[in-house]
């Protein structure tokens, strides 16, 4: 079990300074709303032992050189629970953060809610819930960090509700806290490292290294264009061959060479530094089909969702997704990077919703209002890539393809033999510079000439709409 630090400790282990906000006065009556006999002496002894008056610090602090206002629950406080008094510290902390256009940063160890004030603690959830939503609404980052405990209402709102969330090794994460839950219940289900292995949680970090990922993820996360025209993405330099393929079998064997550069090479080209997110928050993950994330590129934020050459899974998809639509709130330009043979089509991908989670990235794509640019960097395969794509804005490398179908897959569908595979594959119109000349993508990267050439060459696709 991780040491549970005071909330000030904490605070001054994540924050450059700190200043706390005004506090707003909470409810007089004796033992509270409920006359719960005895509230009042347990709250003036919690009040002696940490020196709060409640369970939660906020305030504004810099982190890593970013400005943030910070909610840092203090667990010795009747267990870091929330009342009437702490939902107004909520929501005058997050007023102030809309008010002066800063990100949210909630701190949690906290058990729920405070079974003293009965449901008027509870319906505190309601109003944390509301000040997240108007804080999303406004455009501006929430990241939540989860401290031992993080459990019951304030796991299912201050941190599940987040955009990031990193947690701290060890630490019990869960809705039902220790005492309430089955006893048959495996306890480690209930842990930071079960939580970011479900896709509930993005990372599990060490305490020493805690102010300079949040640093990270805060520096990223707030150069948005909210309400702006944001720039779009550049299209990433070739890092392959630049030489057109011959045919269009020659096409699908470049794309499927196992030396061809993947999405990590493209990434770690691209940006000078990048943080990932990690999961779909519905109980998956797909780490080998998809990387999903923000990252700095000449001095602005790029957000970026690539395929890494493995048929992608339903979580794959909406991980996307989620990063798609936060990019978009954000007002954040979005890369994406297609190399799949497919969406994995096997009978567990369709138990977990693979049609459902394809829909998503299309409908996501679809509605993005900050500009989405797309590489295809080796395999599109069907509608599991073109999901990715940006109608419009899709360039494409000399080793990758594009096809409604794999041509040994149109071949069978057809009924011919294997050895007309290659001839399908020409008949699909398949290789990058035939997708130029349906109209399908603007350029070949690292061709010469090709980007200039096509940009002002009349289209024969069909512009979406």
């Amino acid at each position: 079990m991780p040491e549970r630090l005071s909330a000030r400790r904490f605070l001054a282990l994540v924050t450059d300074s700190f200043r706390e906000l005004p506090l707003p006065e909470g409810s007089s009556a004796a033992d509270g709303p409920l006359g719960w006999q005895g509230y009042d002496a347990s709250r003036a002894r919690a009040a002696e032992r940490t020196g709060e008056r409640e369970s939660v610090v906020c305030g504004t602090g810099s982190v890593e050189g970013t400005e943030a206002v910070l909610i840092a629950f203090e667990f010795g406080f009747l267990g870091g629970s929330l009342g009437e008094a702490t939902g107004d510290r909520l929501v005058a902390a997050y007023a102030y953060a809309r008010e002066h256009r800063l990100p949210v940063v909630p701190l949690i160890a906290t058990g729920g809610s405070r079974m003293q004030e009965g449901m008027l603690a509870l319906t505190q959830l309601q109003r944390v819930a509301r000040q997240s939503a108007l804080t999303r609404e406004a455009g501006l980052p929430q990241l939540a960090v989860l401290r031992d405990p993080t459990t019951g209402g304030g796991w299912a709102t201050l941190g599940a509700g987040a955009d990031v969330t990193l947690a701290l090794p060890g630490a019990q994460i869960g809705f039902a806290g220790s005492r309430v839950r089955p006893l048959y219940a495996d306890p480690a289900a209930y842990t930071a490292e079960s939580q970011v292995a479900v896709g509930s949680a993005d990372a599990v970090v060490e305490p020493g290294a805690l102010r300079r990922e949040l640093g990270v993820w805060l520096r990223l996360l707030s150069r948005g264009v909210v309400g702006g025209a944001a720039a779009p993405a550049p299209v990433p330099d070739a890092l392959g061959v630049t030489d057109l393929p011959r045919t269009g079998w020659d096409a699908v064997r470049r794309a499927r060479a196992p030396e061809r550069p993947r999405a990590r090479s493209y990434l770690d080209a691209y940006f000078r530094f990048r943080a990932e997110i990690s999961g779909d928050r519905c109980g998956g993950t797909d780490p080998d089909g998809m990387l999903c994330g923000f990252g700095e590129r000449d001095g602005r934020t790029v957000a970026f969702a690539a395929q890494t050459g493995a048929a992608t899974r339903p979580a794959g998809y909406r991980t996307a997704a989620r990063l798609i639509r936060l990019a978009d709130r954000l007002g954040i330009p979005v890369l994406t990077l297609v190399d799949t043979p497919g969406a994995a089509n096997g009978a567990e991908a369709e138990r977990e919703g693979a049609g459902a989670a394809i829909a998503e990235v299309f409908g996501a794509v679809a509605a993005a209002r900050v500009p989405v640019t797309t590489l295809v960097v080796g395999e599109g395969g069907s509608g599991g890539a073109l999901a990715l794509a940006a109608p419009g804005n899709i360039w494409a490398t000399a080793d990758s393809y594009f096809s409604v179908i794999a041509p040994e897959l149109a071949a069978a569908i057809l009924k011919r033999p294997p050895g007309e595979v290659a001839a399908t594959a020409d008949q699909l119109r398949i290789r990058p510079q035939d997708l130029v000349e349906l109209g399908v993508v603007r350029g070949v990267v690292g061709h010469p000439h090709s980007r200039d050439q096509v940009i002002s060459r009349p289209r024969r696709g069909r512009s979406p709409g």
